[in-house]
Protein backbone atom coordinates (compact mmCIF):
# COMPACT_ATOMS: atom_id res chain seq x y z
CA UNK A 1 0.00 0.00 0.00
CA UNK A 2 1.45 3.52 -0.73
CA UNK A 3 2.38 5.44 2.23
CA UNK A 4 -0.30 8.61 1.05
CA UNK A 5 -2.80 5.97 1.23
CA UNK A 6 -1.94 4.96 4.31
CA UNK A 7 -1.95 8.27 5.22
CA UNK A 8 -4.85 8.86 4.21
CA UNK A 9 -6.75 5.62 5.95
CA UNK A 10 -5.19 5.96 9.24
CA UNK A 11 -6.29 9.70 9.36
CA UNK A 12 -9.74 8.75 8.44
CA UNK A 13 -9.67 5.90 11.33
CA UNK A 14 -8.47 8.48 13.98
CA UNK A 15 -11.29 11.28 12.95
CA UNK A 16 -14.12 8.17 13.28
CA UNK A 17 -13.17 7.26 16.12
CA UNK A 18 -13.11 11.02 17.44
CA UNK A 19 -16.29 11.49 15.35
CA UNK A 20 -17.96 8.34 17.25
CA UNK A 21 -17.15 9.22 20.88
CA UNK A 22 -18.18 12.70 19.93
CA UNK A 23 -21.86 11.05 18.97
CA UNK A 24 -22.14 9.39 21.98
CA UNK A 25 -21.22 12.32 24.06
CA UNK A 26 -23.58 14.41 21.72
CA UNK A 27 -26.12 11.64 22.75
CA UNK A 28 -25.87 11.60 25.98
CA UNK A 29 -25.52 15.46 26.47
CA UNK A 30 -29.26 15.71 25.94
CA UNK A 31 -29.91 13.10 28.83
CA UNK A 32 -27.41 14.84 31.25
CA UNK A 33 -28.26 18.63 30.66
CA UNK A 34 -24.91 19.71 29.72
CA UNK A 35 -23.61 22.86 28.83
CA UNK A 36 -26.01 24.29 25.97
CA UNK A 37 -22.27 25.07 24.02
CA UNK A 38 -21.77 21.58 24.47
CA UNK A 39 -24.72 20.64 22.28
CA UNK A 40 -24.06 23.13 19.75
CA UNK A 41 -20.96 20.83 18.06
CA UNK A 42 -22.94 19.13 15.70
CA UNK A 43 -21.10 20.59 13.40
CA UNK A 44 -17.91 19.62 14.31
CA UNK A 45 -19.30 16.24 14.77
CA UNK A 46 -20.54 16.40 11.30
CA UNK A 47 -17.41 17.76 9.94
CA UNK A 48 -15.42 14.99 11.47
CA UNK A 49 -17.43 11.85 10.28
CA UNK A 50 -18.07 13.35 6.41
CA UNK A 51 -14.71 14.89 6.04
CA UNK A 52 -12.61 13.09 8.34
CA UNK A 53 -13.83 9.61 8.18
CA UNK A 54 -15.84 9.25 4.73
CA UNK A 55 -13.79 11.63 2.65
CA UNK A 56 -10.35 10.61 3.37
CA UNK A 57 -11.18 7.03 3.56
CA UNK A 58 -12.58 7.22 -0.15
CA UNK A 59 -9.56 9.30 -1.04
CA UNK A 60 -6.89 6.58 0.45
CA UNK A 61 -8.80 3.67 -0.96
CA UNK A 62 -9.54 5.24 -5.03
CA UNK A 63 -5.45 6.75 -4.59
CA UNK A 64 -4.64 3.03 -3.48
CA UNK A 65 -6.55 0.89 -6.07
CA UNK A 66 -7.70 3.19 -8.86
CA UNK A 67 -5.92 2.40 -12.59
CA UNK A 68 -1.68 2.69 -12.77
CA UNK A 69 -1.12 6.05 -14.57
CA UNK A 70 2.06 5.24 -16.53
CA UNK A 71 5.15 2.68 -15.45
CA UNK A 72 7.32 5.96 -14.25
CA UNK A 73 4.52 7.78 -11.87
CA UNK A 74 2.25 4.99 -11.11
CA UNK A 75 -0.45 7.34 -8.94
CA UNK A 76 0.35 10.44 -11.42
CA UNK A 77 1.71 13.58 -9.45
CA UNK A 78 1.73 12.56 -6.03
CA UNK A 79 2.40 16.08 -5.00
CA UNK A 80 -1.43 16.71 -5.52
CA UNK A 81 -2.49 13.84 -3.20
CA UNK A 82 0.15 15.41 -0.62
CA UNK A 83 -1.88 18.98 -0.82
CA UNK A 84 -5.15 16.92 -1.27
CA UNK A 85 -4.04 15.41 2.64
CA UNK A 86 -2.62 18.59 4.61
CA UNK A 87 -5.38 21.07 2.89
CA UNK A 88 -8.04 18.58 3.90
CA UNK A 89 -6.62 18.22 7.71
CA UNK A 90 -5.76 21.59 8.24
CA UNK A 91 -9.11 22.90 6.96
CA UNK A 92 -10.96 20.55 8.87
CA UNK A 93 -8.76 21.50 12.06
CA UNK A 94 -9.69 25.21 11.67
CA UNK A 95 -13.20 24.08 11.72
CA UNK A 96 -12.90 21.86 14.89
CA UNK A 97 -11.18 25.59 16.13
CA UNK A 98 -13.60 27.57 14.83
CA UNK A 99 -16.78 26.35 14.81
CA UNK A 100 -17.19 26.34 18.96
CA UNK A 101 -15.24 29.64 19.00
CA UNK A 102 -18.55 30.50 16.49
CA UNK A 103 -20.61 30.23 19.41
CA UNK A 104 -18.38 31.40 22.28
CA UNK A 105 -16.98 34.18 20.47
CA UNK A 106 -19.02 35.30 17.21
CA UNK A 107 -17.10 37.87 15.51
CA UNK A 108 -14.99 38.71 12.62
CA UNK A 109 -12.55 36.17 13.85
CA UNK A 110 -14.63 33.20 13.83
CA UNK A 111 -16.24 33.93 10.72
CA UNK A 112 -12.98 34.66 9.30
CA UNK A 113 -11.63 31.02 10.84
CA UNK A 114 -14.67 29.27 8.90
CA UNK A 115 -14.23 30.52 6.00
CA UNK A 116 -10.44 30.18 5.86
CA UNK A 117 -11.32 26.44 6.68
CA UNK A 118 -14.13 25.95 4.26
CA UNK A 119 -11.35 27.60 1.02
CA UNK A 120 -8.70 25.14 2.54
CA UNK A 121 -11.15 21.76 2.48
CA UNK A 122 -12.10 22.78 -1.15
CA UNK A 123 -8.74 23.59 -2.52
CA UNK A 124 -7.57 19.73 -0.94
CA UNK A 125 -11.03 18.20 -2.98
CA UNK A 126 -9.38 20.52 -5.98
CA UNK A 127 -6.15 18.99 -5.54
CA UNK A 128 -7.37 15.31 -5.20
CA UNK A 129 -9.53 15.73 -8.41
CA UNK A 130 -6.32 17.05 -10.51
CA UNK A 131 -4.39 13.84 -8.89
CA UNK A 132 -6.86 11.36 -9.46
CA UNK A 133 -8.45 12.99 -12.67
CA UNK A 134 -5.52 11.01 -15.04
CA UNK A 135 -6.19 7.58 -13.56
CA UNK A 136 -10.28 7.95 -14.42
CA UNK A 137 -9.83 6.58 -18.00
CA UNK A 138 -11.03 3.92 -20.37
CA UNK A 139 -9.44 0.56 -20.35
CA UNK A 140 -7.74 0.92 -23.78
CA UNK A 141 -6.32 3.88 -23.04
CA UNK A 142 -4.70 2.30 -20.42
CA UNK A 143 -3.69 -0.75 -22.38
CA UNK A 144 -1.37 1.70 -24.89
CA UNK A 145 0.45 3.14 -21.81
Amino acid sequence: MPKLARWFIKAGMIYFLISFIMAVLLKAGGLFQLPTIFMTLQPVYFHLFMVGWVTQMIIGVSYWFFPRYRKGQPRGREQFGLAAFWLLNAGLVLRIIGEPMSVVHPGVAAGTMLVLSAVLQWLGGASYVVMIWPRVKSRELHAER
